[in-house]
């Protein structure tokens, strides 16, 4: 990860009864792809509906290389309309859009549907559909994931983990940021009913725009599920809740913390300096990219010897339009820690200097970070 990591501490909030065993969590900073907080997030789950969002990538992508129109006819064949439930009930030999099709997998996570175009895309089988998804998912960096069908349905092969979902439902959004609406539809038209979106969040949540709901026996009730708040953009994955409403919740409250820790993130940037303080320059803050991997200077060989063998993590412990401020503040916070560094940052025509304290293990720059009680950054190398 070459991104800051910033310590996603306890959430007492979103410790629900939630799965046990099945139980897996990531949240994700959708731009960076840098991980707030992540535990069993390499461990198989059944990904169950949130499949349909490989499905749907696949969907886009031929969508976008002229493979497929939005009204463009699926047809339905045997096989994909003996689909178990949730399904629209197509008959075979029947047609479906391209553009109901993919609304049917938004909202009503329809299975007929999900097979239907697995099909399509795949010349008539969807077994090869399957690996073309498997192949696909090697190609977006999902490196735990297998999949054998369009739709989720239980099959004890088909596995994936939070991690690689959060990846995936990170590609969508990146990939495909029109067609990434969809996953925001609250109702779907269908011969004169209307279906509501499985999603709960939307509308319930503040910012919540997508992406997508799943359920087996296997896997408990997952979530897939992104929000905006200003500049932020997060993905929560949640596997293995007991009901619909404990993972929802869960999700709500993973989310809340994440936005909560992005803005003690962005605020901690500018620490207080008396006069010297950036102040008006705040929003040119706000605005830095991720912090990079701090930048080496020459120092004594005894302190390069040190850092070397502490490793290559740093602290940043405030942000200050004096190089002076900042460098007391790093040289006060280095005491029998690492090494003082001061980093100078142009944004939005501004400068401002970093105080940061590099040459750590990762162990300790997390340590000092939930001693320290003012400001304070985990730099990832």
């Amino acid at each position: 990860m070459t991104a800051a990591l910033l310590l996603f501490q306890s959430i007492p909030a979103a410790h629900a009864q939630i799965g046990s065993s099945r139980y897996a969590a990531v949240v994700m900073d959708a731009g960076s792809g840098e991980e707030l907080y992540a535990i069993n997030a390499d461990e198989p789950r059944y990904p169950a509906s949130l499949t349909k969002m490989m499905t749907l990538y696949l969907t886009f992508e031929a969508l976008d290389r002229g493979r497929l129109r939005l009204t463009s006819r699926i047809r339905v064949s045997r096989h994909a309309a003996g689909q178990e439930p949730s399904k629209l009930g197509l008959k075979p030999g029947t047609s479906i859009t391209v553009r109901d099709a993919i609304l049917a997998l938004v909202t009503k996570s329809a299975n007929d549907v999900a097979s239907a175009l697995g099909e399509n895309l795949a010349g008539g089988s969807e077994v090869a559909f399957g690996r073309i998804m498997t192949r696909k998912a090697r190609q977006l960096g999902m490196r735990n994931t297998s999949f054998r069908n369009a739709s989720g349905l239980p099959d004890a092969n088909q596995v994936t983990t939070a991690r690689d979902i959060a990846i995936l439902g990170r590609a969508l959004i990146r990939d495909f940021p029109k067609r990434y609406a969809y996953f925001n539809a609250r109702h779907f038209a269908w011969h004169g009913r209307s279906i509501g979106n499985h999603n709960n969040l939307l509308g319930e949540y503040d910012g919540a725009d997508g992406i997508k709901t799943g359920y087996i026996r296997a896997s408990g009730f997952n979530l897939a599920a992104s929000a905006v708040r200003g500049d932020t953009r997060l993905i929560a994955v949640v596997f293995g809740g007991a009901t619909t409403a404990e993972r929802d919740g869960h999700v709500m409250a993973l989310l809340d913390r994440g936005f909560a820790q992005r803005r003690r993130s962005t605020d901690m940037l500018v620490a207080s300096a008396g006069p010297q303080l950036i102040g008006t320059a705040h929003a040119a803050a706000l605005a830095a990219p991720p912090l990079p991997r701090p930048t080496k200077r020459a120092t004594p060989r005894k302190q390069q010897a040190t850092a070397a063998t502490k490793g290559g993590w740093a602290v940043q412990v405030g942000a200050f339009a004096s190089s002076t401020d900042a460098r007391r503040v790093a040289q006060r916070a280095a005491r029998r820690l690492g090494t003082a560094h001061v980093e100078r940052v142009r944004v939005d025509g501004k400068w401002f200097y970093r105080a940061q304290v590099t040459g750590l293990s990762a162990s300790t720059a997390r340590s000092a970070c939930r001693a320290r009680r003012g400001p304070c950054m985990v730099v990832a190398p």
